[in-house]
């Protein structure tokens, strides 16, 4: 019986959930992203520089065939990707797996290009270490602070969104007698790594095999201890694939899936935990009848090891085959048996002949589609595809449908700035940014946490600043302060029935303010002395100051700022009276004029 989708009132109204995620892994960055031959050499990224670009740097030529990649095009389906590029070697190492798989094609270029999706990147490192090693490692203090340091790092170098962890030498390497020893390692790492990353607004990705309850007899990997690390980690990403690997069987039957998910959702939120769906389908040899010639392909031995395929390629694999798949309704997946018949002779020479019987089992778009309406019934973060781009077309529509059958409420969030002068903010000066949230009827969106973003005009990504709760009207304000020209943007969190929210950009220019220090009175034939200071503080700005004679300001003194931004002029007035003065600043970015101001000559 299929599934129906799950629907929602609004669901023609908005857009999609983004309830899809997936790993890109480093050998196949083309298959989901374009190859611009024409890309822009981007200066190399160093320690603490954020890799940046802009759409100026590429064609129109080059931004269409990026609008046509599989990113663009189902962008609104996603919100993450994994680049799965980096493996650890040592506490002080990760291995750089892209840049050795894609010689040609720069990293910079890469994260560039995935940058405009607007997808947040959090790539993947894989355990590269012998048997036993990273537990050991892990089981080291110092050597787990060195390890959160090298990744956090990593993070910073190429100012991603975080990372995520795909360890699996302790499930499928070390064996399970250490897991009791491994695992409260594991979970002291965690956590530091955890609060090391979101002290920088990182996200914190486990990527694990499946666990069941410990109180039941299938336990399950519990190595990875998801109860302990529950609270430090932001997604747990399920490996609900491979139950069939030695023997023909299905990749990952609905009913143990749904299981893991329960447990999972039982002992953390719901929204941190993502299914991994298989893009890959197996072929077994089940056995082997009579003897092969050798002209026959090599391998074939009943129970050797599954080939595998991609997903799309499933259909034309059936017909090669000469098969035609059924759907298990029991696991939800496709399956079908064909035989192979080879003849020719032996090593011999003596004719020969064989008969090969294979078994196939793979997911299909019906597969997906039930397993993404789990995503609906538990409210699950979304899933995980191994990999991105491996699924066929009828898959990714199926993925559609339920995530607009559950689209969230849009909600609509503008943002505007109100201040003293309409050129800008003074430095040091106070101005206010304020913001309204609504739903499509304009109905307001009421005490939800709202997050005010800056960036400034020398970094690429949008720190939070400030965090706030939506008024009854659905109005938000604060008073902001800034040092540097800066963008604004109010963001908001999506929850199940609320889609996540970016306001409009606004920019704030900071204006130099000039401080003085003048008399208000001096006794004629004496000099005169203004001081002052420009802030912000820059040296060698130009100052001058004016004098107000005959209905027009003359220039009677200039200086130049000091290493504090100071400066000090001085004039003598001979004739007793009234004279009105300014002062003139040229910054690099501007001119800058102070009030008039009169001193009183005796």
């Amino acid at each position: 019986m299929i599934l129906s989708l799950v629907s929602h009132a609004s669901a023609a109204d908005n857009q999609p959930r983004k309830i899809v995620s997936g790993w890109i892994p480093y050998y196949s960055v083309k298959t989901v992203m374009p190859f611009i031959k024409k890309l822009p050499t981007l200066p190399a990224a160093v320690a603490g520089a954020p890799v940046t670009c802009q759409d100026n740097e590429y064609s129109n030529e080059d931004l269409a065939l990026l609008n046509s990649s599989y990113l663009f095009t189902n962008k609104d389906l996603m919100k993450e990707v994994m680049p799965f590029w980096y493996s650890l070697k040592s506490p002080t190492l990760i291995r750089d797996d892209y840049t050795t798989g894609n010689p040609s094609w720069p990293i910079e270029d890469t994260l560039c290009l995935m940058r405009k999706s607007g997808l947040k990147l959090i790539p993947t490192i894989t355990d590269g270490t012998d048997k036993l090693v990273l537990s050991g490692y892990l089981a080291k203090p110092e050597t787990r602070s060195t390890i959160v340091k090298t990744i956090v790092d990593l993070v910073n170098k190429y100012s991603f969104d975080g990372i995520d962890l795909d360890f699996e030498g302790f499930a499928f390497v070390d064996g399970n007698t250490t897991w009791s020893k491994t695992a409260p390692n594991w979970v002291s790492f965690v956590k530091e790594l955890s609060i090391a990353l979101h002290a920088q607004q990182k996200l914190l990705s486990i990527s694990a095999p499946y666990s069941f309850n410990p109180t039941e007899k299938q336990k399950g990997y519990y190595v990875y201890s998801w109860a302990e690390i529950a609270s430090s980690i932001d997604r747990l990403r399920i490996m609900t694939y491979d139950f069939s690997v030695a023997k023909a069987g299905p990749i990952g039957p609905i009913s143990w899936t749904e299981k893991t998910l329960q447990y999972a959702i039982s002992i953390m939120p719901a929204s941190k935990v993502f299914v991994g769906l298989p893009g890959y389908g197996r072929d077994w040899i089940t056995s082997v009848k009579g003897t092969c010639p050798v002209t026959a392909p090599p391998g074939l031995i009943g129970g050797a090891k599954a080939a595998t395929f991609k997903m799309n390629y499933a259909a034309a694999k059936a017909v090669i085959d000469q098969a035609t798949p059924i759907f298990d309704e029991a696991s939800s997946e496709a399956t079908y048996s064909y035989v192979q018949s080879f003849n020719g002779l032996t090593a011999k020479g003596a004719a020969t002949s064989c008969t090969v019987n294979r078994t196939v089992w793979y997911q299909n778009d019906r597969s997906y589609l039930e397993r993404m309406n789990l995503v609906a019934k538990y409210r699950l973060g979304g899933s995980a595809l191994w990999t991105l781009g491996m699924e066929d077309p009828a898959a990714t529509t199926a993925m559609r449908n339920v995530a607009l059958a559950i689209a969230p409420d849009t909600v609509l969030s503008t943002l505007s700035i109100e201040q003293v002068n309409t050129k800008g903010a003074f430095y040091g000066g106070v101005f206010t940014v304020s913001g309204s949230l609504t739903l499509k009827d304009k109905s307001p969106v009421a005490e939800i946490p709202v997050s005010l973003e800056i960036k400034r005009a020398n970094e690429s990504s949008w720190t939070s600043i400030a965090e706030m709760t939506s008024g009854m009207d659905g109005k938000v304000s604060v008073p902001v302060t800034i040092g540097a020209s800066a963008s604004f943007r109010f963001t908001t969190q999506g929850t199940w029935e609320r889609a996540e929210s970016i306001s409009n950009q606004e920019n704030v220019v900071l204006l130099s303010q000039i401080i003085l220090d003048r008399p208000s009175t001096v006794k004629h034939g004496q000099e005169l002395l203004i001081k002052g200071v420009v802030l912000p503080i820059e040296a060698g700005q130009g100052v001058v100051l004016q004098k107000f004679v005959a209905g027009k300001w003359q220039n009677i003194g200039s200086a130049m700022t000091g290493n504090v931004g100071d400066f000090s002029m001085s004039f003598v007035e001979s004739k007793k009276g009234i004279v009105k003065l300014r002062v003139l600043v040229n910054t690099k970015n501007e001119q800058v004029l102070t009030p008039e101001f009169s001193v009183v000559v005796r």
